[in-house]
């Protein structure tokens, strides 16, 4: 067996044996087949703060104690309506992991809002996204059980990316990130009954072997609980605080094979095409381009701007594959699978006689009543 840091700390038991990731490792291209078709969704992007008791090396979007914002009730409200106005049916709340003590700041803010944690406060904003017609895809790391279970009610779907199993210097710190907290995360969703994104980093210091491992872990999780519906193979791209260099196209087009020879067909393979060069990946198994957004930027990558969705379709064309849209929760967690799936709220926005419910289930291509459960 594998041993992966953390897993024991956690209690998180992932089954990985030797043999199967040196026959995942043994995976080209040439094994996997293009998809025949490509997804994506509309969404407006909400970074609900900026204050992340992590410190990666690569990552630009958290900002230090004293420089961090906490966007307000009015902000969220604002942008969610312009998102619903612009035909967007999803809300992605990101934020960075539960700032620690030393962001007073926005402690204080979270009080002034009659909050005690940026989770409680993730679910209002939440319930103000499905009220001016968006569904939320909530990301926010780690969490505990507690902390899912208080928001999963009021999420179509929800991630976190497990980025990789390996311990890496990128991660390092007082604060790093550890393995088996995200494992536990992933597994708490499963037991949780929440449709799960996640996904792997692809160039923070890993070896192809800890891809391995990575997707591996991953696929005995969903293989318990059925839960996650996307995995994210996402290239690291330089930026201001990481020049640690970028995967070349071998690295990232074997990377892309080995998650599509590795998951089950229900879960997708994902690369957004604002950081990898998708039309190269196309024929290692990509099916699912993400979330796009016609409103907002991409907060956590913000020098690399979204497509429109006509570079979307020619990456389509360029693949000869439609491009369809979709919700940010997949249709197999809908209809009747969807009374287990999709909790109570999340089904009354989907069969709504309002607009955003007309919206909905347009992109589903059903009905005017749908067939999302009661």
């Amino acid at each position: 067996m594998v041993s992966i840091p953390g897993t024991e700390e956690y209690g998180v038991d992932v089954t990985v044996t030797e043999t199967a990731v040196e026959r995942l490792l043994g995976t080209t291209p040439a094994d996997v087949a293009a998809a025949p078709e490509l997804r994506f969704a509309r969404n407006v992007f909400l970074p609900l703060t900026t204050a992340c008791r992590y410190t990666c090396t690569y990552c630009t979007y958290y900002d230090p104690p004293g420089e961090a914002s906490l966007m307000s009730p009015a902000e969220i409200r604002e942008t969610v309506e312009r998102g619903a106005a612009a035909g967007c049916t999803e809300a992605l709340f990101t934020f960075g992991d539960d700032p620690d003590d030393r962001y007073d700041a926005i402690h204080a803010q979270l009080r002034e809002y009659g909050h005690d944690s940026i989770h409680s406060y993730l679910r209002e904003a939440c319930e103000i996204a499905l009220d001016a017609g968006l569904l939320p895809h909530s990301n926010p790391g780690d969490q505990t059980r507690e902390q899912m279970a208080a928001v999963a009610d009021v999420n179509a779907s929800m991630g976190t990316m497990l980025e990789t199993t390996a311990g890496v210097r990128a991660h390092g710190g007082p604060r790093a990130k550890n393995p088996g907290q995200r494992l536990r995360t992933i597994r708490i969703a499963g037991e949780l009954g929440v449709p799960f994104t996640t996904g792997i980093l692809v160039g923070i210091g890993e070896t192809r072997r800890d891809r391995a491992v990575s997707l591996l872990a991953i696929r005995d999780l969903h293989e318990r609980f059925d839960h996650v519906q996307e995995v994210i193979v996402q290239p690291v791209s330089e930026n201001e605080r990481w020049r640690g260099g970028e995967p070349s196209l071998d690295e990232l087009r074997h990377a892309v094979a080995m998650a599509r020879a590795c998951l089950p067909p229900e879960v997708s393979v994902q690369a957004p095409p604002n950081l990898a060069p998708v039309r190269d990946l196309l024929d290692c198994g990509v099916d699912d381009l993400g979330g796009v957004s016609p409103v907002t930027v991409d907060h956590v990558n913000p020098d690399y701007e979204w497509p429109e969705l006509r570079e979307l379709e020619a990456i389509a064309e360029a693949g000869g594959v439609p491009l369809r849209e979709r919700l940010p929760v997949y249709e197999r967690f809908l209809g009747e699978k969807g009374r287990a799936w999709v909790a109570p709220p999340v089904r009354r926005a989907l069969r709504a006689g309002d607009d955003a419910g007309r919206r909905y289930r347009a992109v589903l291509g059903e009905g005017p009543t749908g067939a999302a459960g009661d």
